[in-house]
């Protein structure tokens, strides 16, 4: 059994020890919006923020996080009724395609730009290295959090 805060929600898990922390995730918590795809940290779409970092959950044996902050794609909107802002911004640019790997590269996106407000294409680019698309040029997706960044930038401006 883990304790871990899961989308600002505390839980207790009942792992195995050699369970990842995305199955854990996708079938202990019911999380299933945190994609599986490659299961050797090759494609990024396992994206999730531990801790505040951004990590390939499959990676990660869930046991390891026993104490922590996991924060996945259902956990990045401030309410169900709204969504982030680089998630809106995905969609107004059609930065998503087939759609599998979208929520680990807008969690990527997010680590980036909680870390960096500002960041240019080549930081962006940088950024998400780590996160295959196989339908996309990835120009909309960077265009889509180069957005996202502008928007906030301009909304600290105003405050």
């Amino acid at each position: 059994m883990i304790a871990v805060t899961v989308n600002g929600e505390a839980r207790e898990l009942a792992v195995e020890t050699h369970r990842s922390l995305l199955d854990a995730l996708r079938t202990e918590a019911g999380l299933t919006g945190t994609k599986k795809g490659c299961d050797v940290g090759e494609c990024g779409s396992c994206t999730v923020l531990l801790d505040g970092k951004p990590v390939n959950a499959c990676l990660v044996l869930a046991a390891e996080v026993d104490g922590c902050d996991v924060v996945t794609i259902e956990g990045i909107q401030s309410s169900h009724q709204q969504l982030h802002r680089l998630q809106e911004n995905f969609m107004r640019c059609g930065a998503a395609q087939c759609g599998f790997c979208t929520p680990g590269i807008i969690v990527m996106a997010k680590a980036l730009l909680d870390d960096n407000p500002a960041p240019s294409v080549a930081e962006i680019r940088f950024a998400i290295a780590g996160n295959i698309c196989r339908c996309t040029g990835y120009t909309k997706i960077i265009e889509a959090i180069a957005l996202t960044a502008a928007q906030q930038i301009l909304q600290r401006e105003n405050a």
